[in-house]
């Protein structure tokens, strides 16, 4: 009897355990978690100020994913103290803090895609939870479409959006240095929804979010904003912006010891720099800078001023980077002369043919003052003297542009004996012989560009290959573009207005509220084959992309917020409304 019994209760034991847990097999949780109750009264009206948690029930348990990054609330509140759960997953979600609310507010908690069940991660999709200080909720709301005017194409995989619209009060003094009044996340396609807004004047920007701190960044993130204020009386649709580069601050970075001298570098464009050197040995120096470049090059002869030849030096400098009185600033290195930083010259031509009907192209670690070209030898076939001509490049004082009666086909030797290019206080230390052969003319296509519509002032027209680096490049004027020798291969193609005609373009300045200059892409791909002339037709007001290569091609009309009739279901549901988009926008590119 003993045996029997000890034998029931070990094959109940094994029973039962066999039932605990999941079971093997079966079809896959597909489903979102679903929202049950919360600490606030379903009325959600007349909330009192001195709350300080908010408590969500669902239906099954729970985690957070990259709550820090997804979880935007508005107005913001601030001291935020704990959010659960926080390891191990709960039925609820518990936001705490230690601010007093607002009076008559409205505040909206936009988790986004954070809260996902414990199981399979399966999301609750763009879930809201709004509540009201006040006697009503706030219904009012603004969407519309963010694009980022340098993406080429829509990104994907696993890169994650961060852009984010915000919303600030319009009042006597703005404060951008604080987060928006109203903020909400862009969602993958582009598109946004600002909930629970009460009536009232707002300044709209839309700006990358990369350090996730909700402020805008100068020059660290792109920026898109409209310069007159939207009024949100009734909702608002269709309200769309595109973000570009902002321009960063002009701010001294650094000074290092580069080949020839001093490398001085900024954040930020400045049109001109001025340098002088405070130190007793070093008087005689070359400043070199170009207009917009970040960098200002300072270049001496550190051997006969014994610079630096022993032992390492404070050298110290005054800079004046702006229009501003008394402001030069003081900046200083230890300098020690590196003897291996010698000048030195290279080819342009990568190793490769030169392409037909081009010049041949040397370049230089220093900048080039001048040269001596009667000293060098040009041969072909390495047997007969060529007649050639060579220049310092208009555009690159690092670079010499040799140009002759090349013929495809045939091999060359160019010879450049030592101390026959000249710096400011150095010359080439060696001879060098360059041999090249040049390409036959059926190896390369051209390619040529009608614009209607085309800018009225200059512009870069550039062929940009799949990684999206500029491989050709033409800055111009008119409707009319024709690149004779191209190498075949797919290409982008991208236009920069330079609008304002002074050879840079120029990022966004929210600061000053100025727009960034132009940019276009064409809406396919350009195919380059050998000894074909491709042609195109270009309208810039063409709306396709390369995106949408098929949308309606009528030119663009401004964009212009018009409120929307039908009233707004409160979204607080893992319900993503279905979204027209508007293909009528142009999409610049990087």
């Amino acid at each position: 009897m003993k045996r029997f019994l000890l034998l029931f209760v070990i094959s109940f034991l094994v029973h039962s355990c066999a039932r605990v847990g999941s079971p093997v097999g079966g079809p896959k949780d597909t489903l979102a978690p679903r929202f049950l109750s919360s600490n606030i009264d379903t009325t959600r009206i007349n909330v009192k100020r001195d709350i300080h948690e908010l408590r969500l029930d669902f239906d099954e348990y729970v985690t957070l994913k990259d709550i820090n990054k997804n979880l935007i609330i508005s107005p913001p509140i601030k001291n935020i103290k704990r959010i659960l759960p926080s390891n191990i997953a709960n039925k609820y979600v518990l936001i705490q803090w230690t601010d007093t609310l607002q009076a008559n507010t409205t505040y909206n908690f936009n988790f986004g895609n954070s809260i996902v069940d414990n199981n399979e991660s399966n999301p609750l999709r763009y879930f809201n939870f709004a509540f009201s200080t006040g006697d009503k909720l706030d219904d009012l709301y603004v969407s519309g479409e963010i694009k980022d005017a340098l993406d080429i194409k829509k990104k994907t995989g696993s890169t994650e959006n961060k852009l984010v619209v915000g919303l600030y009060q319009v009042k006597d003094t703005m404060n951008y240095k604080q987060k928006p009044y109203y903020i909400t996340k862009v969602d993958d396609d582009g598109y946004y929804e600002m909930n629970y807004l009460s009536p009232g004047k707002y300044k709209i920007i839309a700006f990358a979010d990369e350090n996730g701190n909700s402020v805008y960044d100068p020059g660290k993130e792109k920026i898109g904003f409209q310069k007159e204020a939207v009024e949100v009386e009734k909702s608002v649709s269709g309200l769309n912006l595109k973000v570009y580069p902002s321009k960063k601050p002009l701010k001294y970075s650094e000074m290092k010891e580069v080949p020839g001298g001093i490398l001085m570098t900024f954040e930020g464009h400045p049109d001109d720099v001025k340098v002088e050197s405070l130190n007793d040995k070093l008087k005689d120096i070359k400043v070199t800078h170009s207009p917009k470049s970040d960098s200002v090059k300072i270049w001496f002869d550190a051997v006969k001023n014994n610079v630096g030849q022993e032992t390492t030096e404070k050298l110290v400098f005054t800079h004046d980077k702006g229009p501003k009185k008394d402001s030069a600033y003081t900046v200083s290195l230890f300098y020690k002369y590196n003897k291996k930083n010698v000048m030195d010259l290279n080819s342009d031509n990568g190793g490769g043919s030169l392409a037909p009907k081009t010049d041949f192209k040397i370049s230089s670690n220093y900048f080039i003052d001048k040269i001596d070209p009667a000293k060098w030898v040009l041969k072909s076939d390495s047997l007969t003297t060529q007649e050639f001509t060579a220049k310092i490049s208009e555009t690159n004082p690092y670079q010499i542009l040799i140009q002759s009666d090349f013929v495809s086909g045939k091999k060359y030797q160019l010879t450049v004996p030592k101390e026959t290019v000249s710096s400011f206080y150095a010359k080439n230390t060696q001879s060098k012989r360059f041999d090249f052969d040049v390409a036959k003319v059926d190896q390369f296509g051209s390619l040529e560009f009608t614009l209607l519509n085309a800018p009225s002032s200059s512009y870069w027209i550039q062929l940009l290959d799949s990684s999206e680096k500029a491989i050709y490049q033409r800055y111009t004027k008119g409707d009319k573009v024709k690149f004779d020798i191209l190498k075949p291969e797919e290409y982008i193609v991208r236009i920069l207005v330079d609008n304002n005609e002074n050879k840079y373009w120029d990022e966004a300045d929210f600061a000053t509220e100025t727009f960034a200059e132009d940019a276009y892409i064409f809406y396919k791909k350009v195919v380059i084959r050998g000894l074909w002339e491709t042609r195109e037709e270009w309208d810039l007001k063409d709306t396709r992309t390369l995106d949408n290569p098929k949308a309606a091609v009528a030119p663009a009309e401004p964009v212009v917020p018009a409120p929307a009739d039908d009233k707004k279901e409160a979204v607080d549901q893992n319900v993503k409304k279905e979204i027209k988009y508007d293909n009528a926008v142009l999409t610049p590119v990087k």
